[in-house]
């Protein structure tokens, strides 16, 4: 048996992982530098962390970047389930067209194009109706446009392929259709849910360019806050800010996955249970 079509694919996908995970690894061993000098070690050390966590321009920069990504990506999960219902459920209706537009356009759409179209829409906005000031509410209504686009994309793709019996089922034994929906189609496509939520929250968490556009002096993101201080050379505070977000990622990525495996092992038992008293 020919073994050198399997040895290369796993080679290519250990270089593909080294590459990605190694400057992380990297970068959270030198989060622990002593030295003030990035690329210089100079012994084992917990002071940048200190020194972050006295840092009150990270700090609610760090605060306002979850406040803005929990927020919009909530608002977007819903908005977008919404849009993908629509376009799987209902073939056609008026504006279908339009809709599909809309959904796909923020994922081919320049980050830079956006920014700027939005940025002469809430400064039209505030000339005419007073509201919105820039700030907060703007970089979560921005947020919300383009994380639409990644919720409906997921959600649709899992919903297509969701069997619609289980709902005529629910519903000859008396359940209304929106029930018949909540409780057998939204158990079923809840990872995807909660795929797309992740995926929302992290492209909140690390957009730079719209939000540079749409913020007001008193509103910068994390990452705005980190890009000013790059610009000037990389600081070892920086460092351990980014060793502490690569692990609470990480914990959340592992907790999700964990929580989707456990519900799909249970949803697959089910099945099988039922299957047997049938």
């Amino acid at each position: 048996m020919d073994r050198r079509a399997p040895l290369g694919l796993m080679t290519v996908l250990c270089l593909g992982i080294a590459f990605l995970y190694i400057p992380m690894l990297v970068l959270i061993g030198y989060s622990f530098n002593a030295s003030s000098l990035v690329s210089v070690w100079g012994g084992f050390s917990l002071d940048w962390y200190v020194v972050l966590f006295h840092n009150r321009q990270i700090l609610q920069a760090a605060w306002l970047s979850l406040k803005v990504a929990m927020i919009a990506s909530s608002i977007a999960l819903v908005l977008g389930t919404l849009a993908a219902v629509a376009l799987v459920r209902f073939s056609n209706f008026r504006g279908r067209f339009l809709l599909v537009g809309m959904a796909n356009a923020p994922l081919v759409m320049p980050e830079i194009i956006t920014g700027i179209t939005q940025l002469l829409l809430f400064v039209s906005m505030l000339k005419l109706f007073g509201w919105p000031g820039r700030g907060m509410t703007t970089i979560v209504i921005s947020h919300v446009a383009f994380c639409c686009a990644y919720v409906t994309v997921t959600v649709q793709s899992r919903l297509a392929s969701v069997d619609r019996d289980l709902e005529e089922a629910a519903m000859d034994l008396g359940a209304t259709p929106f029930r018949a929906f909540v409780d057998t189609t939204l158990p079923i496509i809840s990872p995807a849910l909660v795929s797309s939520w992740l995926l929302s929250f992290t492209l909140s968490l690390d957009d730079l360019v719209i939000s540079s556009f749409v913020s007001g002096p008193r509103s910068s993101t994390l990452p705005m806050v980190i890009y000013s201080k790059v610009k000037l050379g990389i600081s070892p505070d920086v460092n351990a800010l980014a060793s502490l977000i690569i692990c609470v990622m990480g914990f959340i990525v592992l907790v999700a996955g964990f929580l989707l495996h456990r519900a799909e092992r249970r949803r697959e038992r089910d099945i099988q249970l039922a299957a047997r008293m049938g």
